[in-house]
């Protein structure tokens, strides 16, 4: 693993250090990098209503957007695990987005016209699963679909 994946990796740990999962007691942080090199961060946010909660990935990702910066994502990062008493996420599997947030993720991706790589990490470290936002969801629906991006 290169030293910027490690980078994006370590800023989703910190982003999930502030996961509000206070149900399913499994914190997620994303860290999206940006073609300038900017670094933006979601975690996710559990609500009483658990239809309404939103993943780390739409959080970092919608951030982007009401910034106007959705077509220039060049990364992202996911990390997640079960949360220790403390509150801090624990275990050594990586965790990967969720069919809801793969299909943001196309969405981003196709914008920017940019199958950009999906970094799959742990709470505490361990191996990294790498991917393209096109192989997460093969043959997605998409802005091209409907003569955009």
């Amino acid at each position: 693993m290169n030293d910027d994946v490690d980078a994006l990796i370590q800023h989703a740990r910190v982003a999930a250090r502030n996961a509000h999962a206070p149900y399913s007691r499994f914190a997620v942080g994303a860290a999206v990098l940006l073609t300038d090199g900017t670094v933006v961060t979601g975690a996710n946010v559990e609500n009483a209503s658990y239809g309404l909660s939103l993943c780390a990935e739409t959080v970092a990702i919608a951030t982007l957007s009401a910034a106007g910066r959705l077509r220039d994502v060049a990364a992202i990062a996911v990390i997640g695990g079960v949360m220790d008493r403390d509150g801090r996420p624990t275990g050594a599997a990586p965790v990967r987005p969720c069919g809801r947030c793969r299909q943001v993720l196309n969405e981003a991706a196709q914008m920017g016209a940019r199958d950009f790589p999906v970094h799959c990490g742990a709470a505490e470290g361990g191996a990294v699963e790498s991917y393209r936002v096109s192989t997460l969801l093969p043959d997605a629906f998409g802005p091209r679909d409907l003569g955009i991006g």
